[in-house]
């Protein structure tokens, strides 16, 4: 994009951005105080225990006393969670993760008071103390997520020179109305759509449409705001307002489309709706049901109520709630040190059922660069062909002319003269190299000259050379497709990724080449950023049940998509910042192989989670009928609480590990 007449900012905007940022500032701040606040909280939990304890074995104190003694740790560590179970049985969503932790301890602070028991205070400051920790890991790693969309104002144009009374004005562009006339020099973002009165250029459309090939427009051609005007001045008669403009729209989309996303919900809370109600019901039926049956109701209710509180104790979930995000905080951990960043838990569990992969082009499976692809001489050899192009192209601003200068690098060592260069706007470049006149520019150029050009069987951008008026070839440039994007491809058809689709503002013809290359299963081309957003809503539409979609994507004008997307991927090697705001995973290289990569080990941490999960479950049901018959002890109980935490605590760190995953970049 061009920056060069950002020193026209009016201080307003500096502002606004000023503001952004420390707003951005400001989330980044309360995350880390949240985290440092949750530690302080577990360490003064801790001495408190620990205190609480050593009184219990020192004095004699009676249990009603002890109880106030364990109730300041406990209250301290645990009034979140009874504040968040207490909310949920107010919204009639009583059976979550709170809801369990807060029964299973109400239950374990309730047990000395039953005739004959022991007190199990300790245990219910312990089970709080633990659901704590493993919540910090989880906050810990869903980490800094998306903060705001301060980085697309940047395409936002700050000052429109508007044509009134035949004088030119400098207003902010909400204040033109729909048909004023505005003038657009060189260098100047396009600040409202409209259609070209007077005047030829070129446009980069790259921030908008992805498209890194300049488009040429003329007298009567529609412009779009966003754009920058690459080469001559035009005049412009407004056809929207600045509302309603294709910028505002883009900014608009983003934000409404993170509303939509339907955010895959972490793991442990689906777990805890089917848990909560199945173990509450079981220790009521427990604690009512034998001495229902015994005959002997007032002798035996105590007896079976300590064992359907036992039952509850033992059901807490501890052991999932610390090792299941912890597993996943190991996910995270090792996908990013093979420089894949994912932004939160939730979003592992969606890339291990991705169905769909829907990819931009440019940048993404593209290098979005212009190189020479290949070169057909007529009068001349291939060099020195390429040789009075770059001459004639030194100095150009075009990407196509960095291209023919990049295809021959010594041109400028080899001592030929180049005198008299003239720019022909919407057409090329003509300059005299050495004795010879040379014209460099697309077909309207050589009809212009009387050139015999014919066209060519490659697909790409097609460059035409005449010399003293006679056509001497052409040269063909494209857009690079990434080495590895074949691969990519293919790795993710091995996954099990039934579907591949390209989405792209490029021509039709260039589309279906770059897909019969990859071997994508379909493509869609010429797209605006809001046709993007619904070919990916129609996708959305067309998935399996229990399958998601990912898109693939790097520019600004794919942000909207990235944030619709069931899990949007951004490539942040080259990305625009506003892409990378958007995405839920961020590739840092810009390998598009890493995505296959991504969903490898999103599966194996799912995998490790439920090992985790069925294990726990496993021992907790063998402790669980034990103590139904009577057989446990308190202490069994929290064996199968804490002892299986620490051994899934240990599975959970083998999602550090990336080893088995391809790892070839």
């Amino acid at each position: 994009m061009a920056h060069s007449h950002h020193h026209e900012c009016s201080c307003a905007h500096e502002h606004h951005h000023e503001h952004d940022h420390e707003e951005h500032h400001e989330h980044h701040h309360e995350h880390h105080d949240s985290l440092r606040g949750q530690l302080t909280l577990i360490g003064i939990t801790v001495v408190l225990l620990i205190t609480a304890v050593w009184i219990e074995h020192h004095f004699h104190l009676p249990t009603w006393q002890l109880l106030l003694v364990y109730l300041v740790p406990y209250l301290l560590i645990g009034h979140e969670t009874l504040h968040e179970a207490a909310e949920g049985i107010a919204h009639g969503e009583a059976f979550n993760e709170h809801f369990l932790m807060s029964i299973a301890t109400i239950g374990a602070l309730c047990i000395g008071f039953l005739p004959g028991a022991e007190t199990q205070f300790p245990e219910a400051v312990f089970v709080m103390l633990f659901f704590q920790v493993g919540e910090l890991f989880e906050g810990y790693a869903e980490g800094k997520s998306r903060d705001s969309i301060a980085h697309l104002m940047d395409i936002r144009p700050d000052v429109a020179h508007v044509v009134r009374d035949g004088r030119e004005t400098e207003v902010s562009p909400e204040q033109v109305a729909v048909g004023e006339t505005i003038i657009i020099r060189p260098g100047e973002k396009v600040p409202l759509d409209g259609v070209i009165l007077d005047g030829v250029t070129s446009l980069n459309t790259v921030a908008l449409t992805g498209e890194s090939m300049p488009r040429e427009a003329g007298e009567g051609d529609e412009i779009i705001s966003g754009c920058v005007n690459l080469s001559g001045v035009v005049s412009v008669r407004t056809t929207k307002s600045f509302g309603e403009s294709t910028v505002s729209k883009i900014i608009r989309l983003v934000e409404d489309a993170t509303e939509h996303k339907s955010k895959s919900e972490t793991f442990i809370t689906r777990f805890a709706r089917i848990y909560t109600p199945v173990v509450v019901f079981a220790a009521l039926a427990l604690a009512v049901l034998p001495p229902l049956c015994s005959g002997h109701f007032a002798a035996a209710f105590p007896v079976w109520l300590y064992r359907a509180l036992m039952f509850l104790v033992v059901s807490c979930p501890c052991a999932l709630v610390i090792s299941v995000p912890l597993t996943f905080f190991g996910g995270i951990g090792g996908a990013s040190r093979q420089g894949i960043l994912v932004k939160g838990a939730n979003y592992m569990d969606v890339l291990a059922k991705v169905g769909t992969v829907v990819f931009d082009k440019t940048g993404t499976l593209t290098h979005g660069q212009f190189a020479v692809e290949a070169v057909h001489p007529e009068a001349c050899d291939e060099r020195h062909l390429l040789h009075l192009a770059a001459h004639v192209e030194h100095f150009s601003t075009h990407p196509i002319g960095a291209a023919l200068r990049d295809a021959f690098p010594d041109e400028a060592t080899d001592g030929c003269r180049v005198t008299d260069v003239e720019e022909v706007a919407g057409q090329g470049i003509r300059a005299r190299v050495g004795d010879v006149m040379v014209c460099v520019g697309n077909s309207r150029m050589m009809d212009a000259i009387g050139a015999q050009w014919h066209d060519c069987t490659h697909v790409g951008t097609i460059i035409h050379v005449a010399i003293d008026g006679v056509y001497a070839g052409h040269i063909v440039i494209n857009d690079r497709i990434k080495e590895d994007s074949a691969e990519a491809v293919a790795q993710l058809g091995q996954l099990g990724v039934s579907r591949t689709v390209m989405l792209t503002g490029d021509r039709r013809e260039v589309a279906s080449d770059v897909a019969r290359r990859l071997g994508l299963s379909d493509y869609h081309a010429q797209l605006l950023p809001a046709d993007k957003v619904q070919q990916v809503e129609r996708l959305l539409g067309e998935r399996r049940e229990g399958e998601y979609l990912a898109f693939v994507g790097d520019g600004i004008n794919d942000a909207p998509v990235l944030a619709r997307a069931d899990v949007g991927i951004a490539m942040g090697g080259l990305g625009s910042d506003a892409a990378i705001e958007a995405a839920d995973v961020v590739l840092m290289d810009d390998h598009p192989s890493k995505i296959a990569m991504a969903i490898q080990i999103a599966r194996r941490t799912i995998r490790i989670a439920r090992q985790n999960v069925w294990f726990a479950i496993g021992v907790k049901v063998a402790v669980l009928l034990l103590a139904a018959f009577g057989f446990a002890t308190m202490w069994m109980a929290v064996f199968a609480d804490v002892g299986v935490t620490v051994l899934a605590v240990l599975n959970a760190m083998r999602a550090l590990r990336t080893g088995g995953v391809m790892t070839k970049a």
